[in-house]
């Protein structure tokens, strides 16, 4: 769909259960705190970050090396995600129809890939994930790998088929169930190891600099966090979304990167769910990586529908569940389980500066205050377009914490272009 009035029409078919892909969420659908905050904290509750805490863990002394890390980089992705999430909650825009403002209406379709793209990576790495604990834990052959990759495949996207409300039910149930399983398997591993004492003992190997181990932190859901405006726009508050988004991005995802590290100090092994069953508590390992699976396979695949139907324009974003399953199964099958860590490092080089852009869009050039969705906008708005190719740049090739290095290269970067372009 090209022209405005065209899309207006899509939008007024769209049925509710789509979920608003192509237009804000109106005030009847806004939710609260109660029902965004268990949501968002399902997402960051990820066995895949799980990886990145155990790559991380055994480089640095615990105290205060280490904890310093996980909160300084969990910090980041936490405000960095709440600023996107307060914009959303006030526009109750996504960050793919966002992005239309400060990429331009053509301009935002490579928004549109590069959010879809990363996410469907992350679903593929998370069905081929299922299959390789199958083997492990459970002594399934290799051989039937193929059959556990179709199965959680299709089975992880029925709630993000449904929509929002089956997400918001699944979550309000599984993140407490989560928690209580985790803090049970840290409390056994620190009687373990002697507790803090026994930690500080612990003589740190394979030394990691600073900055790869923030970008490592911070990519592990950045692309997550410039995405969770997908469910952030349905908050009845730009401070339900604030606090959500926090509590998910900064005490979840931070609960998931600890125990990821602390499990690798203490058993050498930064599976949560392999260590229950060194615990003896097997079965309870996999209800938990069953929950945690679950309640974020469905919403990366959900953000992916989104960015999907923006790039079509189209309102059936349930297709793009099914499509995006579909890429994500073939991704599984390839062997993008074993491309992890290289894959994060560059999720948290060239995602963090497109929140960069719409951020100082929406602050710096438009004042707090998007026009609306109806207005004409040009095909390119180069200004963000060139802010995000110098930001990629300087987060690239620039020593340092690359996630910060581009957030904040993109901001200062699409301020100084806005003003000399549309002046010109």
């Amino acid at each position: 769909m090209s022209s405005t009035s065209e899309e207006q029409q899509l939008v007024a078919r769209a049925p509710v259960s789509e979920d608003y892909p192509l237009s804000a969420v109106p005030a009847s659908a806004r939710k609260s705190i109660w029902s965004l905050a268990p949501l968002l904290m399902g997402f960051t509750l990820y066995s895949g970050t799980l990886f990145a805490g155990g790559r991380v863990g055994p480089s640095f002394r615990f105290f205060p090396d280490l904890v310093s890390l996980i909160v300084v980089g969990n910090l980041i992705l936490g405000i960095y995600a709440s600023l996107l999430a307060y914009i959303s909650a006030k526009t109750g825009l996504s960050t793919v129809l966002m992005s239309r403002f400060s990429f331009g209406n053509v301009g935002s379709r490579w928004v549109d890939f590069l959010l879809g793209f990363t996410q469907i990576g992350w679903y593929a790495w998370g069905s081929a994930l299922m299959a390789e604990l199958a083997n492990q834990l459970l002594g399934v052959p290799a051989g039937w790998n193929w059959l556990i990759i179709l199965f959680f495949t299709y089975f992880f996207c029925s709630t993000a088929y449904i929509g929002y409300r089956a997400m918001d039910w699944l979550s309000r149930i599984a993140v407490p169930a989560m928690l209580i399983l985790m803090f049970w398997s840290l409390a056994i591993a620190a009687t373990k190891v002697g507790g803090f004492a026994g930690l500080q003992a612990i003589v740190p190997k394979e030394p990691m600099p600073i900055g790869e181990a923030i970008t490592i932190i911070v990519g592990t859901f950045i692309s997550g966090g410039t995405q969770a405006t997908n469910w952030s726009r349905f908050a009845d508050s730009g401070r339900t979304a604030w606090v959500s988004t926090l509590t998910a991005f900064f005490f979840a995802n931070g609960l998931l990167i600890f125990s990821g590290a602390f499990c690798a100090l203490v058993y050498g092994n930064e599976d949560i769910v392999q260590v229950m069953a060194q615990q003896g508590l097997l079965f309870w390992g996999l209800v938990l990586l069953f929950l945690n699976m679950w309640t974020t396979q469905d919403n990366t695949i959900y953000a992916f529908s989104v960015a999907g139907a923006h790039m079509f324009r189209t309102n059936k974003r349930t297709t793009f569940v099914l499509g995006g399953a579909t890429v994500a199964l073939v991704l599984a099958w390839g062997g993008i389980y074993n491309l992890l860590v290289p894959y994060l490092i560059l999720l948290g080089t060239f995602i963090p500066p497109i929140g960069g852009v719409i951020l100082a869009d929406y602050w710096l050039h438009h004042k707090g205050q998007f026009p609306p969705l109806t207005e004409k906008q040009p095909a390119f708005n180069w200004a963000g377009i060139i802010a995000y190719v110098l930001a990629s740049a300087v987060a690239y090739f620039s020593p340092g914490i690359k996630p910060i290095n581009g957030i904040i290269a993109a901001a200062i970067a699409y301020f100084i272009l806005s003003k000399f372009l549309n002046e010109q």
